[in-house]
């Protein structure tokens, strides 16, 4: 009897044991950090212990185990920062480590600014084929969820999350002319929104100064939001005008937001052109007005006064009608390609002229060309090549689109430094790149690009928090962390707490640094020591593990 009880007790004593050493223990300690929570709250002393994808403990485990401790010691600890607006959508195919992005906190690339992945139809898919350039890759997905699906189980190191691209959804259905949608129409692109919204979309995107989305109507935008607003998605817009009429544009958003009962948010908050500058006071003001109403609106942005997009922006939607391949027949007719050179030195006003908003061809930086020939330009102003050809900036940007038979990404100096900072400090903006995420390395250095792609979060803790004291670091992390979270309805993500992901980042507040330039832009940041997505290292000691545990993040739509 006496053995028996022995036994019993022995029993209990290893199974107390067992239990407190599993308490103990963690696949990962970060230890003596200082912990800014993604709140905006004053930093704290702590560790953080991590098992398997998720946030177990906060607070003193001197005295506990794991098989990776980081000593964090006079380093920042931060929840993953989220990029509001990517375009990594391709890069990601050919290079999963989402390295420019991730080496600078990055753990989750939001996409969708009016194109998005998917939905595609057959005539869609044989375009995307047809459109690529250095990156080749099978087009073997048809749906934005069946994208996502595709992306998670080849490996990715950051986290991907989409909007539903309202281009997407008119050209699916509509095309690239220039009408309005049948009553049919109208049913099909809901149809296709609300399938996407079950897929795990965040909301509707839209990028109205382009064509065809320029085409569609405010009721249009309106109609699709409140599909998405049934799954509480958002509505977020490159607004269809930035420059001249920023104010009757940011308005339009308002209304769709009003009438859609949803969430709405501005990308890339501006105002450009050197005419426009002074209107961001009351661009502000129009956006708290319309939140002191009880609408959910925000905004995000880059770090840089310069925007990069195509150098057709230039060119009057009027003329764009039926997309690329019928303006690209159209610029070699003498008449028309005589009345688009007047257009393009024109202050325009139904239509936001971008190579205007510049200055001309000097504010002009060419950045990418597919025909070989045609490479020697990237990094002159269009003004230089221009002069090297002998002819207007006008001419040479309607020749250079006819020979590369593409749209050439330029960046636009067409923005104020000072505004730029204004825009930052206000409580309701996060962050975004508006960029590819890339490695410095193989087909991504046949093309420059803008140095936002490498250095638009690292210039926010550093150039713009320590350096220029825009905001105190606690600020600047919660603007890259909890505050597009919280937009996004993105649960379990963007704050430091027991039971959250483990999407955690550490750094050196005093060495973060942006080191990409106009002029040399495949730079890396530097001061990002580590960096977990999912509870998995991606950057250990500043360098890239490899690793690829990055998941589809779905939006509040999303019923598993």
């Amino acid at each position: 009897m006496m053995t028996n009880k022995l036994t019993l007790l022995s029993v209990l004593a290893l199974t107390f044991f067992s239990c407190n050493l599993t308490g103990n223990r963690y696949d990962t300690i970060i230890r003596n950090g200082i912990v800014y929570d993604g709140t905006g709250a004053d930093p704290f002393l702590a560790d953080i212990g991590i098992r398997a994808d998720t946030i177990a403990f906060i607070g003193d485990l001197s005295e506990a185990r794991a098989g990776n401790i980081i000593d964090a010691k006079g380093l920042a600890v931060a929840p993953g920062f989220i990029n509001m607006l990517s375009w990594a959508g391709v890069a990601l195919i050919e290079d999963g480590r989402s390295q420019s992005d991730i080496r600078q906190g990055v753990t989750l690339e939001v996409m969708g600014e009016g194109e998005s992945m998917g939905p595609l139809s057959p005539r869609m898919q044989e375009q995307m084929k047809k459109g690529q350039g250095d990156i080749k890759y099978d087009v073997s997905w048809n749906t934005l969820g069946g994208y996502m699906d595709f992306m998670q189980k080849k490996g990715i190191s950051c986290n991907i999350a989409s909007f539903v691209g309202a281009t997407t959804i008119r050209e699916y259905v509509i095309g690239e002319d220039d009408r309005d949608p049948t009553p049919e129409e109208m049913e099909q692109m809901k149809a296709l929104v609300d399938e996407a919204m079950r897929e795990g979309a965040l909301g509707v995107g839209s990028s109205l100064i382009y064509p065809p989305a320029f085409f569609a109507k405010t009721q249009e935008l309106i109609e699709l939001s409140k599909v998405a607003a049934k799954y509480d998605g958002m509505y977020v817009s490159h607004i269809r005008n930035e420059g001249n009429k920023l104010f009757e544009a940011v308005r339009e958003l308002i209304t769709i937001a009003k009438e859609a009962d949803c969430r709405a948010e501005v990308y890339h908050l501006k105002a450009a052109g050197r005419n426009n500058w002074w209107k961001v006071d009351s661009l502000i003001n129009i956006i708290d007005s319309a939140r002191n109403e009880g609408l959910a609106i925000t905004a995000d942005m880059y770090t840089y006064n310069a925007s990069s997009t195509g150098l057709t922006a230039g060119f009057p939607p009027s003329l764009q009608d039926g997309g690329f391949d019928k303006l690209w027949k159209r610029l070699q007719d003498p008449e028309i390609k005589k009345q688009m050179m007047k257009e393009m030195s024109s202050d325009a006003i139904d239509w936001e002229n971008t190579y205007y908003g510049a200055g001309g061809g000097e504010g002009v930086l060419l950045l990418d060309f597919r025909v070989d020939s045609l490479k020697k330009y990237i990094g002159k102003t269009l003004a230089e090549v221009a002069a090297i050809r002998g002819k207007s900036s006008e001419e040479t940007a309607i020749d250079l689109i006819v020979e590369d038979s593409t749209r050439i990404e330029v960046a636009y100096f067409s923005m104020d430094s000072n505004n730029v900072k204004k825009e930052m400090a206000v409580s309701w903006v996060s962050f975004c790149s508006d960029a590819r995420s890339i490695s410095n390395e193989g087909v991504f250095l046949n093309t420059s690009t803008h140095p936002r792609t490498y250095g638009s979060f690292i210039r926010v803790l550093g150039k713009f928090s320590r350096d220029e004291k825009v905001f105190p670091l606690q600020e600047a992390i919660r603007k890259l962390t909890k505050l597009p979270a919280t937009n996004l309805k993105i649960q379990k993500r963007g704050e430091l707490k027991v039971g959250n992901y483990a999407d955690i980042v550490i750094f050196d507040p005093q060495k973060v640094r942006d080191n990409a330039t106009f002029e040399k832009p495949h730079q890396y940041a530097t001061g990002m020591v580590h960096v977990f997505v999912n509870g998995v290292q991606v950057l250990k000691d500043g360098d890239h593990t490899g690793a690829t545990p990055g998941r589809f993040v779905k939006g509040p739509g999303w019923k598993e």
